[in-house]
């Protein structure tokens, strides 16, 4: 009977869920009218001029446009699907030289061993993950990593979900909270007029607190599910993905080798220049594909694998993630078919008379609402900020709040990004840790309630205090 009820009411796939969106989506098209802003071009770039907004042919999209919309997305989001399949090869190879094995027992066998090490893994790996997303825009570049935390997690007996979450979350809740992250603060800054990266101080504040209640939150969870495995969402995922960690227990592990440290330690230099390289030089997906790639290669021939191995390998990696490939696509089709209907710009007209408050801290709650419900449709920092800036800033000086107020509450707007099934990023990393969306949404539910909380609540000193 039990089992009859959990069939009946089985969630549907995630391609499925992304194809409802799509197609609800071009149903809207045929409801709310085209709309455009004009541009003009201040200081290199294109930027939107508030009071230009003008109503448009609509564009509807109908069902020749619905079915077109997946390779729409799949050309428009060719670089990060390129790129994942190209980081999945590299980890394929690297895991082939059974360095990664071997580094997962050592720290298995040491957490088992030393309660520092129980204690300080996770919030030293958030932390550290979170501070890239806070400075460089660590973004995309998380995604690797979720090959080598989910297994890591699962050894040390946690679950997929804490796995994901240590790079994933670590990453998305600093660029949310970022002091000093080019492609949200600095963008946002020099469109509004402000000095670029102007009141650090307040937002390394608010950074320390997103980063320690994420903290506090993943290590509840992750000693909740080591008591009890079977309270994860995950659970009956988990016990099919335990069958493929490394064979042999931890008690027959006697050590890393000289070849599996060398291989390791060239996988750390690689991450090590991908940072120094994203830091100083404003590499983006070509340049890190190319180093991770590049990375296969050494590690393969520092791992004694021969060519056929290293090929085979970066190939079986590449298949294994086609279809993290095609969500990717998909969720990147929702923005196509949006814009083109021409209706994201209507949106956007239509949500600009609701800031309008009777006191500075609600108008600020406002902003933080609309950013969240445009970050549904647009997941890009720069993105967001070429969109929207050009009108919220002026439009926080009609209604009291300061700029500086109004790019907090577009940064905020990014705490949904973990959650919402547009997101190219969010889908991926789901596919790849082979969580289904749904499940991944009811357990964020908690967390994602708990940032808006805390978005709200940091938001009122800077209106108490014209923060400027």
């Amino acid at each position: 009977m039990n089992e009859n009820v959990k069939k009946k009411f089985k969630l549907p796939h995630t391609f499925v869920l992304l194809f409802i969106i799509l197609a609800l989506i071009a149903a809207a098209t045929w409801l709310v009218p085209g709309g455009k802003y004009d541009t003009h071009l201040v200081n290199g770039k294109q930027l939107i001029n508030p009071d230009s907004f003008h109503y448009i042919e609509s564009a509807p999209q109908g069902l020749v446009s619905l079915m077109r919309a997946p390779i729409k997305g799949f050309v428009e989001a060719a670089q990060i699907i390129g790129f994942v399949l190209i980081v999945g090869g590299a980890f394929a190879v690297l895991q082939k030289t059974e360095a990664i094995d071997s580094m997962i027992k050592s720290l298995a066998r040491a957490h088992a061993s030393s309660v520092f090490i129980q204690k300080a893994l996770i919030p030293v790996f958030i932390t550290l993950f979170s501070i890239g997303g806070a400075t460089f825009g660590m973004n995309e570049e998380a995604i690797p990593f979720i090959l080598i935390f989910v297994p890591l997690a699962l050894a040390l007996g946690y679950d997929t979900v804490v796995g994901v979450s240590i790079p994933f979350l670590g990453s998305q809740v600093g660029f949310s909270a970022a002091f000093l992250n080019p492609f949200n603060v600095g963008i946002a800054q020099g469109i509004a007029g402000v000095p670029v990266f102007s009141g650090w101080g307040y937002r390394l504040i608010v950074w320390v607190i997103a980063t320690a209640v994420t903290i506090v939150f993943m290590m509840w969870y992750a000693a909740r599910v080591k008591r009890d495995p079977t309270l994860s969402p995950t659970y009956a995922l988990d016990l099919e993905k335990r069958k493929e960690l490394p064979a042999g227990g931890v008690a027959d592990f006697h050590g890393m080798t000289v070849r599996h440290k060398l291989v390791l330690w060239i996988f750390a230099g690689s991450l090590a220049v991908m940072v120094f390289g994203v830091v100083h030089y404003e590499w983006y997906i070509d340049e890190i594909a190319a180093l991770f790639l590049s990375m296969a290669i050494v590690i393969g021939l520092v791992g004694r694998l021969d060519s056929t191995q290293i090929v085979e390998g970066f190939m079986q990696g590449a298949r294994d993630l086609v279809g993290t490939a095609l969500v990717i696509a998909l969720a990147r089709g929702t923005l196509v078919l949006a814009r083109d209907a021409h209706i994201i710009d209507t949106m956007l007209h239509a949500l600009m008379p609701l800031v309008q408050s009777a006191h500075p801290v609600f108008a600020a709650w406002k902003m933080f609402g609309i950013q969240t419900v445009i970050n549904f449709f647009i997941h890009s920092g720069s993105g967001q900020a070429a969109l929207t800036m050009p009108i919220m800033a002026p439009l926080a000086d009609l209604v009291g709040v300061t700029r500086q107020t109004a790019i907090l509450a577009f940064q905020f707007g990014e705490f949904t990004t973990p959650m919402i099934p547009t997101s190219g990023i969010t889908v991926g990393v789901l596919a790849l840790a082979r969580i289904p969306w749904i499940t991944w949404a009811k357990w964020m539910i908690p967390l994602q309630l708990i940032y808006a909380v805390l978005a709200l609540s940091l938001l009122v000193p800077p209106c108490l205090m014209n923060w400027q």
